[in-house]
């Protein structure tokens, strides 16, 4: 072997070397359809023909990218903070100077580019904690079991990290709904964590029954250690809003079985239906008395993603946990450490959130005009997207409570299933992919979310601007009928 040769032995990271783990991790709200997507999309841009002009993405919530509008008061405040020259304009409001000097003072060198303390910001937390407190009727939020993370999804996939543990049998079970959001099956299978799937009830409105529980947990005890609890509500992606008594009897069911509770509560503000109402976790079982509130494990999760804000790109949350065993806290802090901070300008955002601006400030009329504004379009659009899909023959859609999509049930013809089956895919993934290919709408089939055997679905958001979702709920049933006709014939 001479000084400069090379021995070429292939690469050292394959499919066959990688982390099997990753290999199992799906997310159908960005997967094949999506990336089939933006295709179409440069095919457009290079004058390609197609049945449509345009793709419209309604597969995710990303609002500000649906047209939903950003708050002003938010951007003002921020422009402020990353550029602090602006302070002296007389172009802002004095309200937003004085928050972006406080949150400034607050920042290392004054600047948004410092690192914060790992926690978050420390003023951060204490109006985090005083926005809890104020929500939940003066239950008391202590800011030291406040953790700031990079969305909720951050928080989501650290706590499972905490949970995850044992061998074989031992092995740590998360119970989770069905449909589901797919963050959760993707963090389980990098975890290599066990599922336990617990279902909805479609049937009433996507209720969730206890019985069902207690039935995912039996089965699953034969196989794991059944450890974790996962709630979303308002859902995704199925838009139901839990009442209260549900959320009473999901708190016992834990207490009962020991187990550790998750509460995605990130659809907060999002509750459109009549007799509907958001409770959060935290108050419900603090209410419940010191039975419970002394003993349930509870983290629950917020964003700046969703509700009226729609700030998707800062990627920005918060967890709080309740009844964490100190030297477990201990250890999620020096896990949240490694990765140093999240990002300080979405911090900024989320003190915002939980820190509005007061009746009395020259930001508020403005403020509270734009909040109830996107709220209620988001209403109107809830019940029209629901109205519209249960006009047509083959489509089932319950009411949209709340959150951000809808959830109907498709009725597809035999020989759509079975040639959905010879291309190797889905029924509802063949379904959605010609939907695509002939209109240009991109949705996620319900597959991708988890659904009873033999049932079909697809979820949809309803973000789009009101006349163009009227495009597209028309567009969906002209082509719902071309398929089933189409598929029916013989």
């Amino acid at each position: 072997m001479t000084e400069n040769s090379v021995v070429h032995r292939g690469k050292v990271l394959t499919l066959g070397t990688m982390n099997p783990s990753v290999k199992r991790v799906e997310y159908a709200v960005r997967g094949p359809i999506v990336q089939r997507a933006v295709q179409l999309e440069q095919e457009l841009k290079q004058g390609i023909q197609k049945p449509f002009t345009e793709v419209i993405k309604a597969n995710i919530g990303d609002c500000h990218a649906m047209g939903q509008q950003p708050i002003t008061f938010f951007r003002q405040v921020l422009a402020l903070c990353c550029y602090p020259d602006l302070l002296e304009d007389n172009r802002f409001p004095e309200d937003t100077k004085t928050r972006a000097r406080r949150i400034l003072q607050a920042c290392g060198g004054g600047s948004l580019g410092s690192y914060s303390a790992s926690q978050g910001i420390e003023i951060v937390r204490q109006d985090v904690a005083r926005y809890i407190e104020k929500r939940d009727g003066g239950i008391p939020c202590n800011p030291d079991n406040i953790y700031l993370t990079t969305g909720a999804s951050d928080g989501i996939t650290t706590m499972l990290k905490l949970l995850v543990s044992g061998e074989g049998s031992s092995r740590t079970g998360v119970m989770i709904s069905i449909p589901q959001y797919p963050l959760y099956s993707a963090a389980l299978a990098e975890l290599s964590a066990v599922q336990i799937s617990y279902y909805l009830d479609e049937e009433n409105c996507w209720s969730l029954a206890v019985g069902e529980l207690q039935h995912a947990l039996e089965a699953a005890r034969q196989y794991c250690r059944p450890r974790v609890l996962c709630i979303i509500n308002p859902g995704n992606p199925t838009g139901q809003v839990q009442s209260r008594q549900c959320i009473e009897d999901v708190i016992k069911f834990a207490a009962e079985q020991n187990l550790f509770l998750m509460a995605d509560e990130v659809y907060q503000d999002n509750v459109y239906a009549d007799g509907c109402r958001f409770h959060s976790f935290k108050k419900v079982l603090f209410e419940m008395g010191s039975k419970y509130s002394d003993q349930v494990e509870l983290v629950s999760f917020h964003s700046t993603s969703k509700c009226y804000m729609g700030e998707c790109g800062f990627r920005a949350g918060y967890m709080e946990v309740v009844n964490m065993d100190p030297e477990v806290k201990v250890q999620l802090t020096k896990l949240v450490s490694v990765r140093l901070c999240p990002p300080v300008p979405g911090q900024v955002l989320l003190d915002l959130v939980v820190n509005p601006p007061l009746p009395e400030e020259p930001s508020y009329r403005t403020f509270f005009e734009e909040r109830s504004a996107t709220l209620a379009m988001l209403a109107e659009k809830a019940r029209m997207t629901q109205q519209i899909l249960n006009e047509v023959p083959g489509i089932t859609c319950n009411p949209v409570q709340g959150a951000m999509y809808t959830f109907p049930r498709i009725q597809l013809p035999p020989k759509a299933i079975a040639q959905a089956k010879e291309k190797g895919q889905a029924p509802d993934m063949f379904y959605c992919m010609k939907l695509l290919e002939e209109t240009g709408i991109c949705l996620v089939p319900g597959s991708g979310f988890g659904q009873r055997d033999g049932t079909y679905h697809f979820r949809m958001t309803i973000l789009p601007p009101t006349d163009k979702l009227k495009i597209v709920l028309a567009k969906i049933k002209e082509f719902h009928q071309s398929f089933t006709e189409q598929y029916s014939a013989e």
